[in-house]
């Protein structure tokens, strides 16, 4: 494959999305965690009641928070209510890309790519670290996972994260403490979107940092971590970085990365949408009541739902 600048935006042919099913029980607990939420919703003279809107309405979030909660519905219901108030005060979703595109200049996050069941791709490498540590590099890394969110085709709710230690030293690598803040906002607030994170080349100096956050992974996070794994395994070649042996060629520009990324998923210089608006594309307005969304069979099916406030009722669309 010859070198390019193009972003690769969608997954290999033949590539298909695994489904998920639920059982009647199961979806009644969906349904049951969108009744609360419902009740935790902004209203709508609030600047940011639309966005939170906008995140409730997608047809992953409320299986995400039943999954992370093995369908306990009282925990469920205690964490995304934690992300929701986490949500309005760091309002992931309306990140302007200049106030964190200077993280990017380097490619030390790059998004690029799909494994072999249609998990967009973040490639880290502190290796090319080129700031100092701040609030805005956290705020660049969620910007990333928004982005990634808005690459996964339809039935797809996870990613895939390739940390490459290659030429990371002790000061290009993250502190601990930004490590456990980073495993805070994953664990906590992007549930069950963590896929796989493949850990290579990873100097022995730098044992003693996994040692170092290990205390801070829950479970779940631990079982998805792969060190030095066979890639071709788990990626296809044509869309697996050449620097990790796969025949996608591709060369970092910051200029053209940049906007791809801001063109494919529609950002505003704001942050906000283009032509776009949480309404729109979510939920048709309605101004008097709040949206219920039904239980859905599976991923797949809820793709193709829009909610419909004050209606139980479905409206499929193509």
């Amino acid at each position: 494959m010859a070198k390019t600048h193009q972003v690769l935006t969608s997954p290999a042919k033949g590539v298909v999305v695994p489904v998920r099913t639920y059982t009647d029980e199961q979806k009644a607990k969906i349904q049951a965690l969108r009744e609360y939420a419902d009740t935790l919703l902004l209203p709508e003279s609030d600047p940011y009641h639309p966005w939170e809107l906008r995140w409730l309405n997608k047809p992953d979030t409320m299986p995400r928070y039943m999954r992370a909660a093995k369908w306990d519905l009282e925990d469920a219901k205690k964490r995304l209510k934690g992300t929701i108030e986490w949500r309005r005060e760091f309002k992931p979703d309306l990140i302007p890309p200049d106030e964190v595109r200077i993280e990017s200049e380097t490619g030390k996050i790059i998004l690029n790519g799909f494994d072999n069941e249609g998990r967009p791709i973040i490639y880290m490498r502190p290796g090319r670290e080129n700031t100092e540590t701040s609030p805005r590099q956290l705020r660049h890394l969620v910007w990333c996972l928004e982005r990634a969110k808005d690459f996964m085709p339809p039935g797809q709710e996870s990613l895939v994260i390739i940390v490459d230690y290659k030429s990371t030293t002790l000061r290009t690598n993250p502190s601990i403490s930004v490590a456990r803040k980073v495993l805070t906002i994953l664990q906590n607030h992007y549930v069950e979107t963590l896929g796989r994170a493949l850990v290579v080349n990873l100097p022995f100096l730098l044992n003693f940092f996994y040692k170092g956050i290990s205390p801070f992974l829950d479970p779940v996070t631990r079982d998805k971590m792969r060190f030095n794994p066979d890639l071709f395994e788990l990626i296809p070649k044509e869309q697996l970085d050449a620097d990790f042996g796969g025949d996608f060629e591709y060369e970092f520009e910051p200029n053209s990365y940049w906007e791809q990324i801001v063109s494919f998923c529609k950002i505003a210089p704001d942050g906000t949408r283009l032509e776009d608006t949480p309404q729109q594309t979510d939920a048709p307005a309605d101004a008097h009541s709040s949206p219920v969304s039904p239980p859905v069979e599976s991923l797949a099916e809820a793709d193709a739902i829009r909610y419909v406030p004050a209606s139980p009722l479905l409206v499929l669309v193509d």
